[in-house]
Parts: structure tokens; C-alpha cells; sequence
């Protein structure tokens, strides 16, 4: 099995791409490793209070007064929680991407994000989420499970590549009309702002109770992918194809969706509605590994990571008084390079 993937995919690289050499897949991850750590070390020395270095980093292991508070409960959480949100959406992005054989596929297109952001939503505007701090999470992946379980459900029948895509993108809407409905109905303006900043997806007052809930989930939903890549790679030729290779790919689907619904439900209930991440990093990525989605899942991790990290240090630089949410800042990188790839794959067409 591994000779026939790996001859399919050396027949696999996108017009006009010249592939660099399979051994450097590695140095590009470790690279991606290191830029995702450097870009937590630099979201965590930045914010409006002017604190030395050095205090701030001997505030994390020892008590000194304010920069103690700072660094434990504000700096480190949003950090962290901006390293674990980036690494779920950029690896459900990739798995998403090679399960529908369709480079337009990420958890924002598919509808898994908005339906966890209403999941979420719901948890919040009937008042669950104040009994236990679990429910919110909870609430926020059975969203994700349910979109997740349609889109699996309409695979099995037969759906095309396409018609899953547009099928995800109107059950996006209808979780996002949903969600505005909720919001227009709201029992009061704190109630409001909270379902606008998960709507917005926003890392601003983030607690390390918030990382903590995202942790477990995100680590198993991705570790779910993983262990599906090699047989993604399969699918890569073909339904039948792979099922004479002995791939089993009812199975195969379903990880993918658990994984997804889990990894991206936790991610959406600690920072919002955060679009178009696995969209852009895992097509930046792929050629860089050789076309392959069995690589691709924690290069898109890491490299999700970096983009959600750098795009909260940007909206902190550009908006100190924290009115421009992260969410508004991948949508502005992430919207245009949608459009780009439509026309390019509709150019590649003709």
C-alpha cells in the first residue's frame, strides 16, 4: 500500500509547481515548531502594561505582586489559548481538506464552526453555561458533532465533493442566522456582547480554566486525525481504490468527523467563531509535502498556531483598547485568498 500512495503522490503536484525535495518536509515542520513558540513568547511579552521583561517572565514562577496577576491570569492563558485554537482549526482544516478531496474545504466552509459557535450560543443564552463550566464546551461540540454527522451522512449517500460543500455552506447559514436570531432575542446587553465576541471569535479575556477545557479535547481530536492521515492518503485515489487497498472508509470518515467535531468544538468554545485558518494554512502547506495529507496534519497544526498567535498580536498592535477581535483579522487575510483560490482552481479548469 505504501508504494502505490507514494507513486500516486509523486503524479499529484499542482500545475506549474516545482515540489522541493521530500526530506525537507521535516526542517519545515521543526521550522514551524520554532515560529509558533516564538510567536507565544512574543504574545505573551506584549500588552498595555508597561512591565519589564524580566519581571513579567520571573512573574510566572515566583509572586511579584502585579506581574505576577499579569502574567498567570492574562498573558500566558491568551497565549496559550491561541496556540491550542490555531493548531485545531489548522489540522481539521488539512483532514477536511483531504477526506473531500477539496482544497475549498475547512471547518468555517464546511459549517462546523458556526453550528459550534451556536451550539455554544445556545449554551450561553439559556443560561446552561453558568451551571457547570463544562457545558459550554460540550455544547459547543455537539454543534460541531451535528454538522460533522450531516455532512458524513450525506458522504455515505453518495454526495459529491461539491454538493458536501454546499451543503456545509447552508448549514453555515442557518447556524449563522440562527445565532443573529439569539442575539437580537437576548435577555440583556452583557448576555449580547458575550454571543457577539463567540460570533467574532475573539481571544480577549481568556482564563487558563478557558485553555484547560480546549486542551483535552483539541490534543484527542487531533491525535483522532492523525491516526486516519496515512488512510486519507489512500482516498486520494479513489473511493474504490482505496477500499481494494483494504482501507476501511465508512471508518476513515468517521474519525475524521469525530476528530473534527471535537478539535474544533473545543476551539470554537474558547475563543469564538475563528474562520478561515484551515482553509489558508493547510493550502500553503501542501506543497511543501508533496501533496500528501498523511504530513500534512501537524505542519497544519503548527502552522495554524503561528497564524492565530500572529494575527492576536497584530490586532493587540493595531488596537490596544481591544475593539478588533482576531476573528475580524483572519477573516481579512482569509476571505480574499478564498476568492483567489476559486478563480485559480476555475482558471486550472478551463
Amino acid at each position: 500500500m505504501d508504494s502505490v500512495l507514494q507513486t500516486h503522490s509523486e503524479t499529484m503536484p499542482a500545475k506549474g509547481i516545482a515540489l522541493p525535495r521530500a526530506d525537507n518536509g521535516t526542517l519545515i515542520t521543526i521550522a514551524l515548531a520554532v515560529l509558533a513558540l516564538a510567536l507565544a513568547a512574543i504574545s505573551f511579552a506584549i500588552g498595555p502594561a508597561q512591565i519589564g521583561l524580566s519581571d513579567l517572565f520571573g512573574g510566572l514562577f515566583a509572586q511579584h505582586g502585579t506581574a505576577t496577576v499579569i502574567a498567570r491570569e492574562i498573558r500566558l492563558p491568551r497565549a496559550l489559548l491561541a496556540v491550542v485554537v490555531g493548531g485545531a482549526l489548522g489540522a481539521s482544516g488539512a483532514a477536511l481538506q483531504g477526506l473531500f478531496r477539496n482544497p475549498l474545504a475547512d471547518p468555517g466552509v464546511t459549517g462546523v464552526t458556526s453550528s459550534a459557535g451556536f451550539g455554544a450560543v445556545i449554551a450561553m443564552y439559556f443560561g446552561f453555561a453558568a451551571l457547570n463550566p463544562l457545558i459550554l464546551p460540550a455544547s459547543a461540540i455537539a454543534g460541531s458533532v451535528a454538522t460533522s454527522t450531516i455532512l458524513y451522512f450525506l458522504s455515505r449517500a453518495g454526495a459529491e465533493r461539491t454538493a458536501l460543500i454546499l451543503a456545509g455552506a447552508a448549514i453555515a447559514s442557518l447556524a449563522t442566522a440562527m445565532t443573529a436570531l439569539a442575539m437580537s432575542l437576548a435577555p440583556n446587553p452583557y448576555a449580547m456582547s458575550e454571543m457577539i465576541r463567540w460570533m467574532m471569535g475573539s481571544l480577549r479575556d481568556s482564563t487558563l480554566a478557558d485553555f484547560e477545557l480546549a486542551l483535552v479535547p483539541v490534543i484527542v481530536g487531533i491525535a483522532i486525525l492523525w491516526s486516519a492521515a496515512r488512510s486519507l492518503d489512500a482516498l486520494a485515489l479513489g473511493e474504490e481504490a482505496a477500499q481494494s487497498l483494504g482501507v476501511n472508509v465508512h471508518g476513515v470518515r468517521r474519525r475524521v468527523v469525530i476528530g473534527v467535531a471535537l478539535a474544533t468544538g473545543a476551539a470554537t468554545a474558547a475563543a469564538g467563531a475563528v474562520s478561515f485558518v484551515g482553509l489558508v494554512v493547510p493550502h500553503l502547506l501542501r506543497p511543501f509535502y508533496a501533496h500528501e495529507p498523511a504530513r500534512l496534519i501537524i505542519p497544519s497544526a503548527l502552522g495554524g498556531a503561528a497564524l492565530v498567535t500572529a494575527a492576536d498580536i497584530a490586532v493587540r498592535l493595531i488596537a490596544p483598547d481591544g475593539q478588533l477581535l482576531v476573528g475580524v483579522m483572519t477573516a481579512m487575510i482569509g476571505a480574499p485568498f478564498f476568492v483567489w483560490l476559486i478563480l485559480r482552481m476555475r482558471r486550472e479548469a478551463l
